[in-house]
Formats: C-alpha cells, structure tokens, sequence
C-alpha cells in the first residue's frame, strides 16, 4: 500500500511539473470558431498540447487581416489567416512567416440571389457586396474583379458581421455576400434553387486560404515549440479527416452558439478544400513553393506589397510529418 501511495504522490508531483513548466501560448483565429478550427479544441479536449508542454489559448479573431497585423506586430505568437492577407501585412512590416497550410485551395466565394437579376460576376457591377472590412475577400476584391474583366471600383461595400450576411442578403440589403464554401449547404437550405454562386476558382483564382502564421522572432526563439505545436495540430487535422465526430463534439464542448448539422456539413467542405497535389504527396499541411511564389506576384501586380521580399521566407514545411499525408479523393 505504501509503495502505491509513494508511486500515485510521484506522479501527482511529475503532472504538476509538467503543467508548471508548461509554456502559455495563444493562437488567434481568423473569425469565431468553427469547423475548421475543430480539430484544434479536440487536440486540446485529449491533452495533446500540454503533454508537448504548450498550455494553449484560441482566442477569436475578426477578420484575416487583424490577426495577421496582431501576430506580426508580436501580440500574439500564432494565428490563423489567408495567406495573400498574411503576405499583404508582411509587405507592410509584420514579422511573421506561415507554418503549416489548412485551405490548400481557398474557401472564398460569391453569393448572390438570381431573382435579383444577377447571373454571374459580370453583373456585380452597381451592385452592394456585404462582409467584414478586415475580410480576406474585401482585400483581394481587386484580383478578383480583374480576373472577372470588373472595375474594381465599380461596386459598394457594405460592412456586415460573418452573422449577419445571410440575413442581409435574405433582406435585399445588399445583393451579394462573400462567405466561404463551408457554408454552401446552409446557404442552399436557405435559398434553394434562387442561390447564385461564384467561387474564386471560377474566375481563375485559387490562392491559398487560411494557414497558420507565426510570429518570426518568437519562432526564432522558439523553433523547438513551434516544432511541437505544429506536430501536434498535424496530428489533430489528420485524425479529423479520419473521424469527425469525436472532433465535433469537442468543438461543441468548447463553443456555444453552434449547429452540429451545420458543422457536419462544413466539415465535409473542408476536406475538400484541403487537399490538392501537395497535401496528399508531400505532407498535409504543406505548401507548394511555386504556388507560394505566384501568390506573392499576384498580391503584387494586383494590390501591392509597400516591401518587397522573398516569397520563399513567407513559409516553412520543415515542421510537418511528411508520413501523414491528406487522404485522396
């Protein structure tokens, strides 16, 4: 009996060392959680971030933009954003770099109502568009309407939260919402066969989407954490693919507010949306180096980027396991 209290008081002690020595780390997303963000709330729900020593934070974010400023200023050490957004904030001085890639193609689209009389992008023109001002979508609006032959200036924006698009457009507020393809299937419970949609593939255009950005100098100072954080979430994306369900209740654990139909149904999108060439025969969550430095000209020629610099540095794949690869179609 002694050596069985002495063996259950040493490892008492040894799991309080461990969560003592553990590291505060925060991950900013780019909006409120999610779907895609679910496998970062099961990894935590199993412990798997502070068994690597990482006691982890999800904060929510309000748009790519703000959480690629945040992260590249030091504010926080890790985020999540598009990836043209990330590389628009680096050109303007944020020091951050991305590690690992969740939307190998993007997730961005166009949603409108037919009765409206709009039958594709090339009667945006006039036209109100609803979504966030920090939103990817209002940011790479330029390449968008030149691939679609627009006048970037040819249409309004109308600020709306991620929340209120659908109801806006439903109101005749506005006459077009960008949203990603997550949320096809709710728009089309909605809408039915009244539902117009343009994703930005149709047009040409498929940068990258959401990744997870670090801050450089914390990774400098930091690389065999990041190293750990980044297996970890590798881990927890693989095993999403592979079985969704325990990942979706760990989401709805955590987060309130949620549909698990809704969930289910964006998640499915989602795995879509993550695999492509790359993903499936390098390493899930890699970059293609090519497709990286095409993005950067792209934000380039289009937006503009105030300091230039190497697209190569806007990305490692030195952190993923390149023997856990996305599953094929």
């Amino acid at each position: 009996m002694k050596k069985l209290i002495a063996a259950a008081g040493t490892a008492l002690l040894s799991l309080a060392a461990a969560s003592a020595s553990a590291a505060d780390v925060t991950l900013m997303l780019n909006w409120t959680p999610t779907a895609d963000h679910a496998p970062l709330y099961y990894a935590k729900s199993q412990g798997w971030f502070k068994k690597e020593g990482i006691d982890l934070t999800i904060e929510s974010g309000r748009g790519s933009a703000g959480t690629a400023q945040r992260v590249g200023s030091g504010g926080s050490p890790m985020g999540i954003a598009d990836l043209p957004t990330a590389m628009q904030a680096r050109g303007k001085g944020a020091d951050l770099t991305a590690v690992m890639v969740i939307y190998a193609n993007t997730p961005q689209g166009f949603y409108w109502l037919k009765s409206s009389g709009i039958n594709g992008p090339k009667d945006f023109t006039g036209r109100k568009i609803g979504n966030p001002p920090g939103d990817a979508a209002r940011l790479m609006w330029p390449a968008f309407a030149k691939n679609a032959g627009l006048d970037a200036g040819s249409v309004n924006f109308v600020n709306l939260s991620p929340q209120a698009k659908v109801a806006a457009l439903k109101a005749k507020s506005v006459d077009i919402i960008s949203d990603f393809y997550n949320e096809h299937d709710l728009k089309v419970r909605e809408f039915g066969n009244d539902l117009g949609f343009a994703p930005w593939r149709s047009v040409g255009l498929n940068v990258y989407g959401n990744s997870i950005v670090v801050n450089r100098a914390f990774l400098d100072k930091n690389k065999d954490l990041v190293a750990k954080f980044v297996a970890v979430t590798q881990r927890a994306y693989d095993a999403c693919v592979k079985s969704f369900d325990p990942c979706l209740q760990a989401l709805m654990a955590d987060v309130s507010g949620l549909s698990a139909d809704n969930q289910r149904d964006q998640w499915g999108r989602i795995k879509m949306l993550m695999r492509d060439d790359t993903t499936t025969k390098v390493a899930l969550g890699a970059f293609d180096a090519g497709r990286v430095k095409a993005d950067y000209e792209l934000v380039g020629s289009l937006i503009g980027i105030d300091k230039a610099f190497d697209p190569a540095t806007m990305f490692t794949n030195e952190f993923l396991d390149q023997k856990v690869r996305m599953t094929g179609q």
